[in-house]
Parts: structure tokens; sequence; C-alpha cells
């Protein structure tokens, strides 16, 4: 579903946008992590060697200039959407990612967390307002 769900979004001019926990197993930038997820941008744009099978998610991306190697498991995507307008879906995590990502963040870290963005809801119909 994920990778149907991405190709639609590139072949109608889309920016496929991708959530996932970050538990041990994910490889991703844990500076950029929020709330204990991460939001990826997965267009072709933006990524290299792109692959995603049945079981992970792995591509090259720059963040903030330095290029790092990306892996996220299947089971650890909570969801992917177009970021123009929030159209996409949502997954419910497996047992075993909630388990790991309840012991890793079970620390005593005060480091100042900010809040994740979030999809934005998908736009109504336009209206015109006379303004007198």
């Amino acid at each position: 579903m994920i990778r149907a769900i991405h190709e639609w979004c590139c072949d109608n001019g889309f920016t496929p946008y991708l959530v996932a926990v970050a538990d041990g197993r994910a490889r991703i930038p844990r500076e950029h992590v929020r709330d204990g997820q991460i939001v990826l941008n997965v267009s072709y744009d933006a990524t290299g060697s792109l692959t995603i099978s049945n079981d992970s998610i792995s591509f090259k991306a720059r963040f903030n200039g330095a290029a790092r190697d990306i892996f996220v498991p299947i089971g650890a995507v909570v969801a992917i959407y177009a970021k123009e307008n929030g159209v996409g879906m949502g997954f419910d995590l497996e047992d075993d990612v909630t388990e790991s990502n309840e012991s890793a963040t079970s620390g005593t870290d005060t480091e100042h967390v900010e809040p994740e963005p979030t999809a934005p809801a998908p736009a109504g119909r336009p209206k015109l307002q006379r303004v007198k």
C-alpha cells in the first residue's frame, strides 16, 4: 500500500511524505526526530536509490548538506501522505515497534523537543467574500 500511495503521489505531481517511528531499528537522522517520530520527504527529487520493498524503505538523502543512508522498517511507518493536500493513509504500529519505542523513550531526556509538523487538512471548496 505504501508503494502504491507513493506512486500515486509522484504520478500526480505531489510530494510524498512518510511519517515513521524513530525506533532502534530505523537508521534515520536523530536530530530531526520530534515526539519519537520523523517526517521524511520520499519524492524522487529528494532521494537517491529509493527502494520500497515489502520489508523496508531505504534511500540516500541530504540533511543539512550531509549525505545520509536512510533505512526504515515497514513496521515503523505510521503514515504516507501528499504534502500539498494531506491525502494519504495512516497505519497501525506493529507490537515490537511500540515496545522498542517505549523502552527507547523511557530515559530521562530533558532536551527541548519541538512539535512535529502535521499533515495539512484537505482544503475545502474556495469561497469568495465581498469586503466593503
